[in-house]
């Protein structure tokens, strides 16, 4: 047995085999090493600061690739201006290799706008600054929504809610301020209910029952009848009820007149005008008027007589108090005023 194994033929194929095996691994890291260019390393040019079209130039002329990915936009730098990149400027990589550039973007990310429609205005203003869009003029206009938001506008155009713009964007709010007062009603007899229904936009007002005489929804049916009528004056918001049918007004005379009875006050203007007179009150006269003053009686003075040892002397005294009468109820009620001071007697010698 060991004897076979140390035959020269033996040890001939064992040395082959082991030949064999290491040129095959030798080619196989000389393949490998030409296949991925082991050894040849190509510096990262540096191309941060430079449009992204000059970066890209650069990087193809050196053999590498390129990815390219758009960073926050940063209103310091230009547009399309490269931020970062990687592997960083200096690198030494091989060929082919990809590049990923950073690039500032043209404008913010787009954000979608907010729902704010027919809400309140203050509210409104929030959302909107919340998500980085900012209000420029804010236009009033007449609607029954007051302070509400009617409009969104960005650039003279309309902005439906989630529509995307780009981001710290300037719009322009359209807000409510409250119904016009005393609009004229148009006259939409004899208009189709389609034209009479945008007729009734246009002025601001809103189209309330619209009853079709057979029944159905035709909009091509005529308008008959309307109330209020044409003329007058209501406010913003106000609805108008229609009455429409394919017949022509002619024929629809007893309808007309039924309508206008129910829905059209007469008023007679042949009875006199009524008038309206202030009727004094006899009471309170009575009550305020001060009475008349009454004017004393004249009272005879009484003369006394005095007998003594002196010759006789006669004293006469005159009373100028007044009397009043006893028999006037009225007195009583009139204040007292005082009485004149009773002069002294004086004494007559005879």
């Amino acid at each position: 047995m060991l004897k076979s194994l140390f035959n020269w033929k033996v040890l001939v194929n064992l040395l082959v085999a082991v030949a064999v095996f290491v040129g095959l691994v030798w080619l196989t890291f000389r393949w490998l090493e030409y296949h991925t260019n082991h050894g040849q390393e190509i510096p990262v040019p540096n191309v941060v600061n430079k449009s992204v079209q000059d970066a890209v130039k650069i990087l193809e002329d050196t053999g590498l690739d390129y990815e390219v990915d758009s960073a926050t936009y940063n209103p310091k730098y230009r547009p399309f201006q490269v931020l970062k990149m990687f592997p960083s400027p200096g690198s030494r990589v091989k060929d082919g290799r990809a590049i990923t550039l950073k690039v500032n973007p043209r404008s913010w990310a787009p954000v979608a706008v907010p729902d704010v429609i027919n809400k309140y205005a203050g509210l409104a203003f929030q959302r909107l600054d919340q998500v980085g869009l900012k209000v420029g003029d804010t236009i009033f206009e007449p609607s029954i929504q007051k302070d509400a938001v009617l409009r969104i506008l960005f650039k003279g155009q309309n902005l439906a809610p989630g529509t995307k713009i780009p981001r710290f964007s300037v719009i322009d709010v359209v807000v409510g301020s409250g119904p016009m007062r005393n609009i004229t009603i148009p006259n939409v007899v004899g208009l189709t209910v389609k034209e009479a229904k945008a007729v009734i936009a246009r002025n601001l007002f809103e189209v309330g029952i619209v009853d079709h005489e057979d029944g159905g929804k035709d909009e091509s049916d005529i308008v008959y009848y309307q109330d209020p009528a044409a003329g007058d004056a209501r406010d913003q918001g106000m609805q108008i009820d229609l009455w429409a049918s394919k017949k022509t007004p002619a024929e629809l005379r007893d309808r007309i007149d039924q309508l206008n009875s129910t829905y059209r006050m007469k008023i007679d203007t042949t009875l006199p005008p009524i008038r309206y007179e202030e009727v004094p009150s006899f009471q309170d006269e009575s009550v305020n008027q001060t009475p008349p003053p009454v004017s004393p009686k004249p009272v005879t003075p009484k003369a006394s007589v005095q007998s003594t040892t002196k010759p006789v002397s006669t004293t006469k005294t005159i009373d100028t108090k007044p009397k009043t009468s006893g028999s006037n109820p009225d007195n009583s009620a009139k204040p007292t005023t005082p009485a004149a001071e009773k002069p002294k007697g004086k004494k007559v010698i005879i």
